[in-house]
């Protein structure tokens, strides 16, 4: 098993849900969590070689770049509409990294021969 490979999801999928966790209990405390877990995520990213790395880190910074404002839209001005507005744009990058890994997964697996 690859450990690295493992960690490397683990944060992708972390983000993803702590995003969904956001959305369902609306404070700054979720959002606070998903933006950090995000930026983790953003750093992993960062070096990997793959198939579809660029775009991995496309997906992942969108996700970034949507979740500090929320973060900051939530703390400074208590805008939960626009929060969760943007929360949903990340949620929709995290998905689409999600389908990135699945697709890189699939073509770097030899056993489809």
């Amino acid at each position: 098993m690859d450990w690295g490979k493992v960690v490397f999801v683990f944060f992708i999928l972390m983000s993803l849900t702590s995003t969904i966790g956001f959305l369902y209990e609306q404070n700054v405390v979720m959002i606070f969590i998903a933006s950090g877990v995000n930026i983790l995520s953003t750093f992993l990213k960062v070096g990997v070689r793959g198939f579809m790395a660029a775009e991995l880190m496309a997906a992942s910074l969108v996700a970034d770049l949507h979740l500090i404002p929320a973060f900051v839209v939530l703390e400074a001005f208590n805008n939960i509409e626009i929060s969760v507005a943007l929360a949903l744009g990340a949620l929709a990058a995290n998905i689409v990294s999600i389908i990135f890994i699945a697709i890189e997964s699939a073509k770097s697996n030899n056993n489809f021969n």
